[in-house]
């Protein structure tokens, strides 16, 4: 499945501006994840940006930036609009939205987004085990998933951060998506709904659509930067590991 991995890149980010360039042990953190999205090896792979320094870094690297509007409302619209800029568009049956602020993505996971669509779904995602503790929080989105192959793909239920009732077969949802280009296409022409208004989740907007997400299970989460502190975590963790012996 000939697939276009396209990163969204925005350094007006109200939390943590410039947040894309970022150094994490010398390195920006858009350019790691860029890495981690050619070492996949599952798609070519492209950057969305809307500033010179984020272009002409990966530039630079040897890698494909493509400039988009600076006022898109969201990464998902970001995509969207990069993907309608590339001259071979039409070659692509999958796109795979890269979140720019998972610099330790796992490069697997990356591949596994993908697995939904080969089995039917028209928009995929991934999911991983969740604690007792992390259920509680209501800043990590949790999936319930309907597993066809208990542990390889399923169909999602809903999406939510807390919990009001007993719900089976939860996980923790990894923002990472698959999308038909049909299928992007049609979820960016629709209006959010209200459920993704109330509950401020996105992909709420193609469930309320009758449009099916796909799960793949992942053994483990990637850390999403938000903060300055989530940094530091990052550069411990990898001061841990093989990267600076």
């Amino acid at each position: 499945m000939k697939t276009a991995i396209i990163i969204p890149a925005r350094m007006a980010s109200q939390r943590f501006p410039n947040k894309p360039m970022a150094k994490i042990n010398g390195i920006p953190m858009i350019e790691r994840v860029w890495r981690q999205g050619i070492n996949s090896k599952a798609g070519d792979v492209y950057v969305a940006c809307s500033e010179d320094e984020v272009f002409n870094l990966i530039v630079s690297n040897g890698g494909k930036a493509i400039m988009t509007d600076p006022n898109l409302p969201s990464g998902t619209d970001r995509v969207f609009a990069a993907f309608n800029l590339l001259d071979n568009r039409h070659d692509y049956e999958s796109i795979i939205n890269l979140q720019g602020d998972m610099p330790l993505i796992d490069y697997k996971n990356i591949q596994s987004a993908n697995i939904p669509l080969h089995n039917g779904y028209e928009i995929g995602t991934i999911a991983t085990d969740i604690s007792s503790n992390e259920i509680k929080n209501e800043n990590i989105t949790k999936v319930s998933v309907d597993w066809k192959e208990k542990g390889v793909v399923g169909n999602s239920l809903d999406f939510f951060k807390s919990i009001k009732t007993e719900v089976k077969n939860i996980h923790q949802h990894v923002g990472i998506y698959s999308f038909k280009p049909s299928a992007l296409k049609k979820f960016i022409s629709l209006p959010p709904s209200k459920n993704e208004i109330d509950k401020k989740l996105e992909q709420l907007r193609a469930l309320d659509a009758g449009i099916k997400i796909g799960i793949t299970y992942v053994e483990n989460v990637p850390i999403s930067v938000d903060t300055v502190e989530d940094l530091m975590v990052i550069e411990n963790i990898l001061n841990s590991t093989d990267e600076n012996k």
